[in-house]
């Protein structure tokens, strides 16, 4: 079948996790100076990356003014890189106390994601972290916050705006993709599938970032039917992986990081369903913890090597 890239074109871009939000003495990194800016990029390309996803957790391209978006672009350029994708975390559009501000910022991102030339707006229903996940080693051993079950008001809400983000983003030429978030109306495969279903927009799809939900220190669904269900509604994808080990009865389980090599997810298998099932989307590689820019180039190695063995033979 024919695929969108071959594997050596397929847009393969590194997360940010690995950059330092703040410069030694302080500075945050949205006010830090490009030379700052530089320093991390070139990380990123010596590991091979040609294309970076601007995270809001380290820069918020809505609170840059133009001239600084500017220098954004031209210190990415200039490390010989692209940005496909910024993704807009920790902003949930139903939070019972921010919700209302929360649309304005997400409303101020498109515009801004737009205007950087990135072509997906990748976000969900992600909220801050509480106290407790502040303090644990790894946030998703601690209980962070959950959106309301069996509430038909706050569902209709989640829906209503997310098709009001999509007309936006359609304006401004970019796909919306609604990523997998435990405890969110996105946190299940088939909750995921029908919040997009209700949203019904060609451009708004799912990330599938799977890696989300099979960390969690609680029993998960298995992670083939939760990639069978929602790949097919794929335009955008985070790719993560974990180990993880259990006691068979529940009174033991425990996640840590992984290369994606490694970890539970076999992600020769998930890809090759990907491309069958149409997936022509950027891989966006993700990890938390130790070098993960290093591994983040690992993982695209690993990535390049499977599309090769499926797409040019």
């Amino acid at each position: 079948m024919a695929h969108a890239f071959t594997a050596e074109e397929w847009p393969i871009a590194a997360c940010i996790h690995g950059f330092p939000t703040s410069t030694r003495d302080g500075i945050p990194a949205a006010d830090a100076p490009a030379e700052f800016w530089a320093k991390q990029f070139r990380h990123l390309t010596a590991e091979g990356f040609r294309h970076v996803e601007i995270a809001d957790g380290w820069i918020k391209p809505a609170l840059l003014s133009a001239e600084r978006r500017t220098e954004l672009l031209e210190t990415v350029a200039a490390a010989g890189l692209s940005i496909p994708s910024v993704h807009i975390a920790r902003a949930s559009i139903i939070d019972p106390v921010d919700g209302e501000q929360n649309l304005a910022y997400q409303h101020a991102s498109v515009d801004a994601v737009a205007d950087l030339g990135a072509g997906v707006y990748s976000t969900g229903l992600h909220r801050p972290f509480t106290d407790g996940q502040r303090a644990a080693l790894w946030f998703w051993a601690a209980q962070g916050p959950v959106d309301p079950n069996d509430d038909r008001e706050t569902w209709d809400l989640a829906v209503s705006r997310f098709q009001e983000i999509g007309r936006h983003a359609a304006d401004r030429g970019l796909k919306v993709a609604l990523e997998l978030y435990e405890d969110t109306y996105l946190g299940s495969a088939d909750n995921a599938v029908r919040l997009v279903e209700a949203i019904g927009m060609d451009h708004v799809g799912l990330n599938p970032d799977v890696g989300n939900l099979i960390r969690l220190q609680r029993p998960i669904e298995d992670w083939r039917e939760m990639y069978a269900k929602t790949l097919p509604y794929a335009n955008y994808w985070h790719l993560k992986n974990y180990t993880r080990d259990e006691d068979g009865e529940g009174r033991f389980i425990t996640s840590v990081p992984s290369t994606m090599r490694d970890g539970l997810i076999n992600y020769r298998q998930v890809i090759e369903l990907a491309l069958e099932v149409g997936y022509s989307g950027v891989f966006t590689m993700e990890q938390y913890g130790g070098d993960s820019i290093g591994v983040c180039g690992e993982n695209a190695r690993y990535t390049r090597g499977v599309l090769s063995t499926l797409i040019d033979h």
